[in-house]
């Protein structure tokens, strides 16, 4: 459904995979990616977004350290090469970047002007800062990681902003999950869910964690408030 795409940004240029929906002009959306790269999960991820309704670009995150990264979570030396990238990689660019895609999709003939962010691990946190530092009509975050030390910027949050939130989640805490609760409990553009019982990546469909109960239930909220707030 999807096909490989360069954009020009202010530190070089970077590939970007997008997905068309059947009709357009749609609404867009910025996939941001999980640790493991632009890889087949992602493009998926892009696909189905597509095959909903939207305009679904997912850029590569990594190009500064290494372009075309594509790895997965089946292997030990993957999981390391993955925390690897993980720790160059520099989330200040890689919001840049985001909000480079952003623009173009924003201004882009098969967009219809208005244009939010999803996010996954990683990606779940940018798409958290998506919606502090950027001027996303909606974002919605899947089990960020490192949350906590980002609730500071809360107050920024003036457009809508769905975090699906693991209660188990193996790379956070309860009293992780319990100081961004308060932290954005008073905001009413923020809304809360937590996934009872359900570890990291439980949307990740093939992953350790997956759930297909949740990742439905989490999907679904997430198209429809997409389409709520993109419309």
């Amino acid at each position: 459904m999807g096909e490989v795409i360069t954009i020009d940004g202010k530190d070089g240029s970077f590939s970007v995979y997008a997905a068309l929906p059947e009709v357009t002009p749609a609404p867009g959306i910025v996939v941001a990616q999980e640790i493991f790269g632009v890889n087949q999960v992602m493009r998926e991820t892009c696909d189905w977004l597509a095959a909903k309704g939207f305009v679904a670009v997912c850029p590569d995150l990594f190009w500064r350290i290494e372009p075309g990264i594509q790895i997965t979570d089946k292997t030990d030396a993957e999981w390391k090469r993955a925390f690897e990238l993980f720790g160059l990689f520099d989330i200040d660019k890689g919001i840049e970047d985001m909000k480079t895609t952003l623009a173009e999709l924003r201004a882009h003939e098969l967009c219809n002007g208005k244009a939010g962010a999803v996010g996954y691990c990683l990606g779940g946190k940018l798409a958290f800062l998506m919606a502090t530092r950027s001027d996303s009509d909606a974002n919605v975050g899947y089990y960020g990681v490192g949350l906590g030390d980002l609730m500071g910027e809360a107050k920024a949050i003036t457009k809508p902003l769905m975090l699906h939130i693991a209660e188990k989640d193996k790379f956070s805490s309860a009293e992780e999950i319990a100081t961004v609760t308060k932290a954005l409990a008073a905001n009413g553009n923020v809304k809360i869910h937590l996934y009872e019982g359900r570890d990291h990546a439980f949307a990740r469909q093939g992953g350790e964690h997956y759930d297909a109960a949740a990742a439905k239930l989490a999907n679904d909220r997430t198209v429809s408030f997409f389409k709520e707030h993109l419309a």
